[in-house]
């Protein structure tokens, strides 16, 4: 099955499933690859409610806030403040930059309240499914 032709369900699935890497890489201190995979996991999140409430294949993109958009989510306002800061913060994580100062930004604290506002996302949007 093509990305795109996946079931909203798995695209959920998958969502928890990097959740839970997301935990992984923070238990282990690697504060960024946590960041990444808390939107990877928003990402697909999204695309399984963009598969579901309009019944055709999300386009294979990473902004969020495109998906937002497009289904015309109504977030409360701590969740839509997270899942913009969030599409900024994987920016940094998704292209090669300074190691150094990539290690810096994402410390133990910062990188802990991005972990737990993004299950707090996740939740959120499974509510939403139809």
């Amino acid at each position: 099955m093509d990305a795109s032709e996946k079931l909203p369900k798995e695209w959920f699935l998958q969502a928890d499933y990097d959740m839970d890497t997301a935990q992984y890489m923070f238990d282990g201190g690697r504060y960024f690859y946590c960041i990444f995979m808390c939107h990877l996991s928003i990402e697909k999140a999204l695309k399984g409610l963009y598969r579901a409430k309009l019944k055709s294949d999300p386009p294979k993109i990473h902004n969020l806030l495109y998906f937002v958009g497009k289904l015309a989510l109504k977030m409360p306002g701590e969740l839509e403040d997270h899942v913009n800061r969030l599409n900024n913060l994987s920016m940094p994580t998704r292209y090669p930059d300074d190691l150094r100062r990539m290690s810096r930004e994402f410390d133990n604290r910062r990188t802990e309240a991005a972990l737990s506002a993004t299950k707090k996302v996740l939740k959120w949007l499974k509510l939403q499914l139809p």
